[in-house]
């Protein structure tokens, strides 16, 4: 049975609120992963070993379902171990056919990381699957399901023949180490991540069905202000290639589907930072779109969203999140220590909203959610949580 296109939403969004638990300033990029799946799109990471970036990918493919390859390249790796063997059965026959049994051409999630330290051999047939979805290698040539390849390196690179390359990976973020105000979420949350807790997960169907949401989206209304956009990063400096723009609109199309909108709007803008090649670039593109970007919005790409556009709206939708999560999570009223920490927790987010927003600017969601935790914090008296 077919999936219908709010079914699909909504099931991709679950399992991408799941898959982020835990990963503390990697939200973004989990959602960014499944952005880009449904977009038909790779992402290439940009950050400093041991930042989560693999645990974010393995999650987010967990999540969607589907094979899943992942690989460290290193300057001395061969192709047969990403692609698979030659098939010495046939090699007999004098045909050089390639063994691809669980590995990268039969995946459709993909994490390299390293990427840019593969050899010649490797990026040139890396190219035509990322590009065309086809694996060619001496007689053997197959069509590949890979919705989307993740490539991970420490910093971009400077040699100029690997640029071609690195273009294929449209979307890019760039992640740092946790801040220090973050410091015990994230060791709460990657020792949560030693717990086999059972997780929501999307399907392929699901995903296809986004998908095609997305190739068949009417970018009419919306491709005036995408242009306008682009202009205007064009007098900021900020030069895409006709490529980078004209793909920038897969994102665009792609943020709607798994918002649940069929028809992509001004509020679906926000991917068109992450077309941008440098961090520098994607600073200044935040501010100088920065009135376009404040109508930014998106349920299931919440964190994305708030990071590329910084946009109030898509604030307001994080913050009314996180206070559901935490009034999700209320203890047992016999657990007074409990209850202390989380009424902390309740408190924190007040405080959040009421820092970012002036009562009477409160959106609905976000005034909804501060009723109910005023209610909750009434309920666990502060003589209580001491």
């Amino acid at each position: 049975m077919s999936l219908s296109f709010d079914v699909a939403a909504r099931s991709v969004r679950d399992a991408l609120t799941d898959a982020g638990q835990g990963l503390v300033e990697r939200e973004a990029m989990v959602e960014l992963v499944a952005l880009c799946a449904v977009a038909g799109e790779h992402l290439l990471v940009i950050g400093p070993p041991g930042t989560a970036k693999s645990e974010a990918v393995r999650r987010t493919a967990r999540a969607l379902g589907g094979g899943y390859f992942e690989y460290l390249l290193g300057r001395f790796t061969e192709p047969s171990e990403i692609f698979g063997p030659v098939d010495l059965r046939k090699l007999r026959e004098g045909l050089v056919e390639t063994e691809t049994a669980g590995m990268l051409p039969e995946a459709e999630v993909a994490f390299l990381d390293e990427v840019f330290l593969g050899s010649t051999a490797i990026l040139n047939t890396l190219l035509g699957l990322l590009n065309e979805r086809v694996f060619r290698r001496g007689h053997t040539r197959m069509s590949c399901p890979l919705r989307v390849c993740v490539g991970a390196s420490n910093a971009l690179p400077e040699d100029e023949s690997l640029a071609a390359f690195a273009d294929r990976f449209l979307a890019r973020t760039f992640v740092a180490p946790v801040p220090d105000p973050r410091l015990e979420e994230l060791l709460a949350g990657g020792a949560s991540l030693w717990k086999a807790e059972e997780a929501r997960t999307a399907s392929l169907e699901a995903l296809d069905v986004l998908a095609q949401a997305a190739r068949e989206a009417d970018l009419g209304p919306v491709r005036p202000h995408l242009a306008h956009a682009l202009r205007t990063l064009r007098g900021a400096g900020i030069a895409l290639s006709d490529r980078r723009m004209v793909k920038a609109q897969r994102l665009v199309a792609a943020a709607a589907a798994l918002a649940g909108r069929s028809t992509p709007g001004v509020a679906d803008l926000w991917p068109l930072i992450y077309a941008v090649p440098t961090q520098e670039a994607q600073a200044l593109a935040r501010d100088v779109l920065r009135e376009l970007l404040a109508h930014s919005e998106n349920p299931a790409l919440s964190a994305a969203a708030l990071e590329a556009s910084a946009g109030p709206l898509a604030r307001a939708q994080r913050i009314a999140q996180a206070g559901r999560a935490v009034l999700d999570a209320r203890p047992g009223d016999g657990d007074a220590e409990a209850l202390a920490s989380w009424r902390l927790k309740l408190e924190g987010v007040a405080r959040e909203m009421d820092a970012g927003f002036a009562p009477e600017a409160l959106p609905e969601e976000l005034r909804a959610v501060r009723e109910e935790l005023r209610t909750a914090l009434s309920q666990v008296p502060r003589t209580e949580a001491a």
